[in-house]
């Protein structure tokens, strides 16, 4: 695939990975991922922003074989995805100059081995000339490592994002046409990858805001030409308040757990409670981060191993601390055998959820009638503190 020009000047380079599943060994990858670079061609200088996954590197290096010069390579992100051909590049142009913020260079040195001397920092708000065309570096740390920048490009209102706005998708199209497919993906992306840090990208946002931006060029997916879509949907996702929402992620031993789940879910349903239900025995944990994204409350729902939680639900309960969603309230329920530390455990598990603890209800063997009559008294709990915080 050969470059393709967005504007006078600028084009799309990088590579399309429609088989991927996996990301990072962790994320699922429904729809596969693009790696984004861009060429942006001034009157005096060139610059590339950002490369492409190692695994890709190829493709990147044959649509530079027509390119003889590059004096700057904009390195926004430290992540091999985006960084990881930049050696290859660097080779093949050894005049060219890294781009990065102060705590990039050190990122790129100690990851890739990228030698001090070829590197330029850059200070927030900084620009740079390539002649009829300028960059400006604005520093969005923590979108999502501590190093993160974009570059914004004046002249043709292009915003260069990196992960910023990104999603994960397959695709041939250069612009978003589907933004119901994109809007999904972007949040499983924003859910996966960013919710950990919606304070900081909150700020981040209110930069991107002050520009007069016509184009979002991220790193992954496709370009956005109705940027407010997508800032729209960042707003949302970092900003507004939980909605009336339980996401219950649960598995089930000997079907105690299942009844439990399902008696809840019905008694939520019947108070107006918008339910959001994983089986973790083959859920996607990616559909999963999404939920958390917009809740209210979360109830795990787990039997007991030995004495301790189901290993499905000590991974999802360690996925949702570590994601920090800003759901509100959260219960445990569940069955046992003989003896369990089940609420011990995971209570210990969550000390990044700002949550209030609604007493929990677990059962020993088949639940019976007080334990069913306990969890409709949770749903009822839960849609009184719904109700009381304004949670609509």
């Amino acid at each position: 695939m050969n470059m393709r020009k967005i504007a006078e000047g600028v084009f799309w380079l990088g590579a399309i990975d429609w088989d991927r599943r996996l990301f990072d060994s962790l994320i699922p990858l429904p729809d596969g991922t693009s790696y984004n670079a861009y060429l942006v061609r001034g009157s005096d200088k060139i610059a590339l922003i950002d490369s492409v996954d190692p695994a890709m590197s190829e493709k990147l290096i044959e649509q530079l074989s027509g390119i003889d010069r590059i004096d700057y390579v904009v390195a926004h992100h430290a992540e091999q995805d985006h960084s990881g051909t930049i050696p290859l590049v660097l080779g093949k142009y050894p005049s060219a100059k890294v781009i990065s913020t102060a705590k990039g260079k050190e990122l790129l040195a100690i990851h890739l081995g990228i030698p001090l001397e070829r590197f330029m920092v850059v200070e927030d708000g900084q620009t740079i000339s390539l002649g009829n065309k300028s960059l400006q570096f604005i520093h969005t740390p923590w979108v999502h490592w501590p190093e993160t920048m974009v570059t914004w490009l004046a002249e043709d209102h292009i915003l260069f994002s990196c992960d910023f706005f990104g999603s994960h998708i397959a695709t041939n199209e250069l612009y978003v046409t589907d933004k119901g497919r994109v809007y999904e993906a972007a949040k499983r992306y924003f859910a996966e990858i960013m919710m950990p840090f919606r304070a900081i990208i909150e700020k981040n946002l209110a930069k991107v805001k002050k520009l007069d931006v016509k184009l979002i060029a991220p790193s992954h997916g496709a370009i956005y030409d109705d940027p407010g879509f997508i800032i729209s949907a960042y707003e949302e996702w970092v900003s507004s308040p939980p909605r009336n929402i339980v996401v219950i992620p649960y598995i089930t031993m000997h079907g105690s757990t299942a009844i439990l789940v399902n008696r809840l879910v019905g008694a939520l349903t019947d108070r107006g409670v918008r339910v959001e239900q994983f089986n973790l025995a083959d859920s996607d944990i990616g559909k999963l981060a999404m939920a958390l994204v917009d809740a209210a409350t979360i109830v795990i729902g787990t039997p007991t191993v030995l004495t301790g939680a189901h290993p499905n639900i000590v991974y999802a309960t360690y996925l949702a601390n570590a994601l920090r969603p800003k759901a509100r309230f959260a219960s445990i329920i569940g069955s046992y055998g003989w003896g369990t530390k089940v609420i011990e455990q995971l209570s210990s598990m969550i000390p990044n959820l700002k949550v209030e603890v609604i007493p929990p209800v677990l059962c020993k063997g088949l639940p019976a009638h007080g334990d069913l009559d306990a969890i409709d008294n949770l749903a009822e709990a839960i849609a009184a503190k719904h109700k009381e915080a304004g949670i609509l």
